[in-house]
């Protein structure tokens, strides 16, 4: 497994691929502010939106991948104001349902941290669905839970859960 920054100019190659990573993610239950089914112009304009942040400089995505195959990926959304220029939010951390449970992701949040200090960020934050595997995973990778924010999001059958923040100081 290799993981690598996508690069803006990389969107054209690695657009179909992370459009089916992110459709398999949320058909498999992820919590990443979409709803099942995902549809195809949906996946898209979400990941347009994303380069475009890219080329910005607001937003770093790594990609996970084995061979020419893109099995992972977590995104930094870098903080803009000027008195947050030290922190950023990791973000839409995925993973190939067939790849799970094989290190990717923690590799995967190793190498976000990397480029949050290349980027000059100290404090990382994050958050996920209340009574998941990710809860379950962040304290793992170093992460400390700060709070709860009830009633956060909207699940599939309509009925809302809450939000678990974390946040590390690198």
């Amino acid at each position: 497994m290799r993981i690598r920054t996508l690069a803006a100019a990389d969107a054209t190659t690695a657009l179909p691929q992370l459009i089916s990573l992110l459709q398999d993610t949320v058909a498999g239950g992820a919590s990443l502010g979409f709803m099942p089914p995902l549809s195809l112009e949906t996946a898209r304009r979400y990941w347009e939106g994303i380069f475009k942040e890219i080329t910005e400089s607001k937003r770093i995505l790594l990609v996970a991948g084995e061979a020419d195959e893109i099995i992972g990926t977590v995104q930094l959304e870098l903080a803009q104001k000027e008195n947050a220029l030290h922190r950023a939010e990791v973000q839409k951390v995925m993973v190939a349902p067939r790849c799970r449970r094989q290190g990717v992701a923690r590799a995967l949040m190793n190498a976000i941290e990397e480029s949050a200090r290349q980027a000059g960020r100290t404090l990382l934050v994050l958050d996920t669905e209340r009574e998941s595997d990710a809860e379950r995973f962040y304290p793992g990778c170093g992460y400390t839970r700060s709070g709860v924010i009830p009633q956060y999001a909207r699940r599939t059958d309509g009925s809302l859960v809450d939000t678990v923040v974390f946040y590390r100081l690198l």
